[in-house]
């Protein structure tokens, strides 16, 4: 798993785009959605594609955006491709086929697999998800179920039978913890620059933001100070910190920007293109893009921080 995410070079960027999925040129959208019409026949059923989903004659969609990120950002390229799309599809149709997992596994057995989750707030109807926790603006926390090909989202109906709110988070937030770090790297750059990265296969290695003051001290083997941590989730697989204990910070906070927003853009799962300031769990919005590009915004309480820790520099104009 590449630690800065770069497609396999396929057709050139000049080359006329797809409408739907821009990673793709015309003709690769043409190659995916035709593979997956044929990855569907082989299941003996019939789909209608559309630039963004397909629809089998019982009127079920199928979304095609996690399926063609999956694909653009596989560094064998199109060669790959349809072995990819025939694992996703059967993988897909056993899910939706098979029997209900919170109706035929046991509530043990679902409490050991509940994790919370951050995402995006776009995936989910505030609705049906009221247990939601908000994490910073845009990302929102919700208990899902690990299942071996899949994770489910579970509703505030689903959660309701299987006992208090705030004990499954409990239940969710242990099991979160005690993850394996599967992949630890630490980036360095000649200006000093120095951050760590955690990659895994686990669909919550970027949720780990929510017990980082735990996940830091387990990788680096130090707490962190008052001052907390800077922080990116750029997409579910993988989560970078910088520990802020001094004059470091600020090509940490430059580097960590520009991977937060290579790692979202065109990534399976996107989370976030920012870097956070994480204080005693509590997250503030530090890098944004504009037409210019990327930038860092220094509030306030940033600002007597890094008066304190580097000085009365140019600290607070950091632009790409």
């Amino acid at each position: 798993m590449g630690i800065f995410r770069r497609g396999p070079k396929r057709d050139s960027r000049e080359t006329p785009r797809d409408p739907e999925y821009g990673f793709f040129s015309v003709e690769e959208g043409r190659l995916f959605r035709s593979q997956v019409r044929a990855a569907f026949a082989e299941h003996g059923l019939e789909v209608t594609v559309y630039a963004d989903m397909v629809t089998d004659d019982s009127d079920r969609q199928f979304g095609l955006a996690s399926l063609a990120a999956v694909c653009h950002n596989d560094t064998r390229g199109a060669k790959a491709w349809p072995g990819l799309v025939r694992d996703h599809v059967g993988m897909v149709l056993r899910a939706m086929d098979g029997p209900p997992p919170l109706e035929t596994l046991p509530a043990e057995q679902i409490r050991a697999q509940l994790y919370p989750r951050v995402i995006t707030e776009d995936m989910i109807e505030r609705e049906a998800f009221r247990h939601a926790r908000d994490v910073a603006p845009g990302l929102r926390e919700v208990i899902a179920l690990d299942l071996p090909e899949s994770v489910m989202m579970l509703t505030d109906d689903a959660l309701s039978p299987l006992g208090d709110i705030h004990e499954l988070r409990a239940h969710a937030l242990r099991n979160l913890r005690a993850l394996p770090v599967e992949g630890h790297e630490v980036l360095k750059g000649a200006d000093g620059m120095r951050f760590d990265v955690v990659m895994g296969d686990s669909f919550f290695t970027a949720s780990r933001v929510l017990v980082l003051d735990e996940l830091v001290r387990r990788v680096t083997g130090r707490d962190l100070g008052i001052d907390g941590a800077l922080v990116a989730m750029p997409f579910r697989h993988q989560l970078a910190f910088h520990a802020i204990r001094g004059a470091d910070i600020i090509p940490a906070l430059n580097g960590m920007a520009a991977f937060a927003a290579a790692g979202f853009e065109d990534a399976v799962g996107p989370v976030s293109p920012h870097v956070y300031w994480w204080r005693a769990g509590v997250l503030s919005q530090l890098s944004d893009r504009d037409d210019e590009g990327l930038k860092i915004m220094v509030d306030e309480d940033f600002q007597e921080l890094l008066e304190r820790i580097v000085g009365d520099g140019d600290e607070g104009d950091w632009q790409d």
